[in-house]
């Protein structure tokens, strides 16, 4: 797949993640797995059996997991995996691990690490590398999905406004 496709590719989940999180709904599963590709590279969000529609009450309204829900944690935010507290914001840490797995072209984040290792990692300040021949403005984006406090977080509206925009700029070359 060629970085035109990529870039097409990464919009078009920010757009279909923006559309959730315009209905409060928290996916808690979003990885490259749970992407389908379709006529034409359209990509569209799926698997929605971890998703879970939550209160809006607050600009920062989360879901409250059970203690024995299974959470793939190489994808899940360090407040979701260690005291199960799901938002847009953990979807949002979600999205930077799928641009680590599509700029490292399906590489495992975290590969060769156990789910315990993983979480000491996060919660110590480490971050996945910069993947070769990935642009230091998408790792940027990764690295902001990727803020210890969900607040820093970007909205899926400003990461599909920054992915749409880096499409129409590669198009144009």
């Amino acid at each position: 797949i060629g970085c035109l496709c990529l870039l097409s590719s990464r919009s078009q989940v920010a757009e279909g993640m923006a559309y959730l999180e315009d209905r409060s709904i928290v996916h808690r599963d979003l990885a490259a797995r749970n992407i389908l590709v379709g006529d034409d590279l359209v990509c569209k969000v799926a698997d929605f059996g971890l998703a879970r529609i939550i209160r809006v009450t607050l600009p920062d309204s989360v879901y409250t997991a059970s203690r024995n829900t299974k959470i793939p944690v190489r994808w899940t935010a360090p407040e979701a995996a260690l005291h199960q507290r799901f938002s847009v914001k953990s979807d949002v840490w979600s999205f930077g691990v799928l641009l680590y797995e599509m700029m490292s072209r399906g590489k495992m984040p975290y590969e060769g690490k156990s789910n315990k290792e993983v979480m000491d990692l996060l919660t110590s300040g480490f971050r996945l590398p910069c993947p070769s021949r990935c642009p230091s403005n998408i790792y940027r984006i990764m690295m902001d999905c990727w803020a210890i406090e969900p607040s820093k977080r970007p909205s899926f509206h400003a990461l599909h406004r920054v992915t749409e925009t880096w499409g129409r700029c590669k198009a144009q070359l």
